[in-house]
């Protein structure tokens, strides 16, 4: 980021400044979890005025509406609204560079295009990007002050959810060129029709010189509304388009592409198949015309497009490594966002790099920048992959060894095995750095479960969205997660600040602080043979008995623990499982009083039976109303007030009004809610995939599996695939409607499951052997695959064998 003075800033923002203005901003922060570096570095305070995280890792200069306290060592730079100020510097700097930009924006396709097009692009111009999906509110403005002098071109991608947030976008990208590539459904429910989405998408064109658009009448007639003299580029297959899709011939690896434009037919290829694909090539076509480049000189490159990878993977690696694999693309940009992720993990971490696909004309500084930011991380080993970053490897502190290709760093990682590191492997496509990959991840079978860890705080979010924002959040990860990996999960949960996890047993908890998790733990079924563990883990245990209670006091005496230690009281309200009736509370307040040197409540709790059922509101309200009652009874006894909670997932949704100091989140968490309001919000978190591994062709009469429950109507494909009930698939599916999702299409589920295999009819979809297989995710969703299971979410996802890999995703 070009330096920046706070003088500057002052008249930038029309701030206020407490401190020196002499000072330089040339990084800035806005998540304090992030910080790695601080020398001329700001954190900007988006929410809140808390800075005690930041100032504790060293920033001194600071960003926001106001402070609790403003210390004589730092600069403070007070602005009227943060985010709005962000935009503003950055529409000052977008300024200051007169270089072309594209601006995308559409309702999917829009990183795919801009990867794409900097693909095709990149040898000839030097170019800035916003890096993935950085296209929002926060994210545009942070990508648009890292232009400098070097770039002379500028592919950024523009993102709404609500209606006049794009106007805000446009005024700091300001883009010469607009693409739309497509409007389809979604966000599509924040927007009363189709035609408002259109309004508000092509408000990023308003100023826009050229604009590149799918042939649809609608669109063009909005846009020509705004200036009748706008250049419009159309693409698609009907005749009126201005680039006309005339023909595609599929192959078994590639797509012939003919296409009709000024008059003149083109042709090229495309290494994929989809229709979504063969689209997006169009709307490059458009893009090279708008840029007026000769689009017979990037006919070559388009059969080497890449499919684009936009969420880096957490894998389990050999000897207790955790791997983390961002081998797509590679730019300084994306290179930050994965050093970030490796920076999360509590091991030493390791640092595997490839040079990067640039222009060679800024080959020095590109690499200085890229040493810059990689020596700001503690990092113990890196590795260097590429001629030409193998040049600048003096730039680089820690260095253990530099290879000039990426198949002699193979054999020395083959010979060099690592433990317990956290090692990230990043690189451009081209060096093929997932052979490195390989080497280092734990080896499992070809069924795997994949866990979106963006998508579990995108959901702690919307639940954030329900309560108020001084209530407390216990994430449950009891059942290693739900079956998504107790590690994991907690990590990130940490790292995004929630309050409390909460485990089943004292073993899941000692789990979590061998790994570093040091947020408070409660314990829910604290086994009498447990209570060393959980002392010696510092985990707070439930207290649902008057036994429990008593044995738990005497462990602590018999360890003469000196301080009082934490417990929670649960008090059964109906559900009848576990904790204390009415009745039964002056006995233990009694106990309670007599230890009041041994032990603290930190919370007083109970469990809703029934808070997903609309039609038993009665009982949920009788269950709260007792609760109070006793939770009165036991704070007046004690003479303090606990933590006060009782609301899960669903009782978050249905009743918020009784939020109190805490709420459990889990289920919901995990990407499923019984609320079909809820479900259109929560994305998908868990999806279980394998692939084909045989088709074979039976005639009709032939039967398939044992017991020959399936007998063929008419001739057919059979695909084979390697999960059976040793991996969670029940037998009962085989009685259901159930299938598999194989590339976009419905294959039945037919035969017996077996223990290791279950068979899908193909014969109606195109499918080939080795081609990936959806079990559950987003189609079908856990809860069609719930229903053809006769149970619910909960159960199909704890189901999951611990055979199955895991794997963990980023955007």
């Amino acid at each position: 980021m070009i330096p920046y003075s706070v003088l500057e800033l002052q008249n930038i923002l029309s701030a206020e400044i407490f401190g020196s203005k002499k000072a330089l901003i040339s990084k800035l922060y806005f998540d304090s979890r992030n910080i790695v570096s601080t020398e001329n570095c700001a954190f900007i305070s988006l929410k809140g005025s808390h800075t005690e995280d930041a100032y504790e890792k060293g920033i001194r200069i600071y960003i926001g509406k106001k402070f609790d306290n403003y210390r004589p060592n730092c600069t403070y730079i007070v602005v009227k609204e943060p985010l709005t100020s962000l935009q503003n510097w950055a529409k000052f700097h977008r300024k200051k560079y007169n270089i072309p930009i594209v601006g995308i924006t559409g309702s999917n396709g829009k990183t795919i295009v801009k990867e794409w097009l900097n693909h095709l692009l990149n040898e000839k111009f030097s170019i800035i990007r916003n890096p993935k999906s950085y296209n929002s509110q926060l994210g545009l403005p942070l990508s648009i002050l890292e232009i400098n002098e070097n770039h002379n071109l500028g592919i950024f991608e523009a993102g709404i959810s609500l209606p006049d947030e794009m106007l805000k976008l446009e005024k700091i990208l300001a883009p010469q060129i607009g693409v739309l590539t497509n409007i389809g459904t979604a966000h599509l429910e924040n927007f009363t029709s189709k035609k408002q989405l259109i309004q508000e998408k092509i408000k990023l064109f308003i100023n826009s010189e050229i604009v590149v658009i799918p042939y649809d009448e609608e669109i063009e007639y909005e846009l020509k509304k705004t200036n009748s003299n706008k250049k419009v580029i159309s693409f698609g297959n009907n005749i009126k388009s201005d680039i006309q899709l005339i023909n595609i011939v599929r192959k078994e690896h590639f797509t012939e592409i003919e296409v009709l434009y000024k008059k003149k037919k083109i042709f090229y290829k495309i290494p994929f198949l989809d229709d979504s694909s063969v689209k997006n090539s169009l709307c490059l076509i458009g893009i090279l015309s708008a840029l007026d480049l000769n689009l017979n000189d990037f006919k070559e490159k388009f059969n080497t497009l890449e499919s684009i990878e936009m969420r880096l993977q957490i894998k389990k690696g050999i000897n207790n490594c955790t791997i983390i694999n961002d081998t797509f693309n590679s730019d300084i940009s994306s290179i930050s966002i994965a050093l970030d992720v490796l920076n999360q993990q509590n091991k030493d971490k390791i640092l595997i790099l490839s040079e990067i696909q640039q222009s060679i004309k800024f080959e020095q500084k590109t690499y200085k920048d890229i040493s810059n930011l990689v020596n700001s991380y503690t990092i113990k080993e890196v590795y260097l992959i590429g001629e030409k970053i193998s040049k600048y490897k003096s730039l680089f502190k820690n260095l253990k060894h530099s290879f000039l290709t990426t198949k002699e760093s193979i054999e020395f990682f083959k010979e060099n095995n690592f433990t317990e590191k956290a090692i990230l492997i990043k690189g451009s496509r081209n060096f093929e750095l997932e052979k490195i990959s390989k080497i280092v991840e734990e080896q499992k079978h070809d069924t795997i479960l994949e866990v979106n860890l963006n998508s579990i705080i995108a959901n702690v979010h919307y639940f954030k969205t329900k309560i108020n924002s001084k209530t407390q959040i216990m994430a449950m990860v009891k059942a290693h997660s739900y079956g998504m990996g107790t590690i994991e999960i907690a990590e990130v949960l940490q790292h995004y600040h929630v309050d409390y996890l909460g485990v089943a047993y004292a073993d899941e908890g000692a789990l979590l602080r061998k790994k570093n998790i040091h947020l408070p733990i409660l314990v829910m079924n604290p086994e009498q043979s447990s209570y060393d563990t959980i002392i010696e883990n510092q985990l707070e245990p439930e207290i649902y008995s008057v036994r429990v209670f008593k044995k738990f006091i005497a462990t602590l005496l018999q360890k003469s623990i000196t301080e009082t230690y934490p417990i929670h009281i649960k008090i059964n309200t109906g559900m009848n499982r576990l904790g204390f009736s009415f009745e039964e509370l002056e006995e233990i307040i009694s106990l309670i009083k007599q230890y009041t040197n041994q032990i603290k409540i930190i919370s007083v709790f109970s469990h809703l039976a029934v808070s997903d059922d609309k039609n038993q509101k009665d009982f949920t309200i009788y269950q709260i109303d007792l609760f109070e009652k006793c939770y009165q009874k036991i704070t007046m006894s004690i003479g303090y007030k606990p933590i006060k909670h009782i609301l899960n997932s669903s009782g978050i949704i249905h009743f918020p009004q009784y939020q109190y100091d805490m709420v459990r989140l889990g289920i919901g968490m995990y990407g499923s809610s019984s609320d079909e309001n809820t479900q259109k919000h929560l994305q998908t978190v868990a999806s279980l995939k394998t692939v084909i591994s045989e088709i074979i062709k039976i005639k009709l009469g032939d039967t398939v599996g044992y017991g020959r429950r399936f007998t063929a109507k008419k001739d057919s494909l059979i695909a084979t695939l390697p999960i059976g009930y040793a991996d969670g698939i029940p037998r009962i599916l085989e009685k259901s409607e159930a299938y598999v999702v194989i590339n976009q299409q419905k294959a039945k589920i037919i035969g017996s499951i077996c223990m290791d295999m279950m068979m899908c009819d193909v014969t109606e979809i195109e499918a080939k052997e080795g081609d990936e297989v959806i079990v559950f995710g987003e189609s079908p969703t856990i809860q069609e695959f719930a229903n053809w299971c006769q149970t619910i979410p909960y159960e199909c996802f704890t189901s999951v064998s611990p055979r199955v890999k895991r794997i963990y995703y980023r955007e």
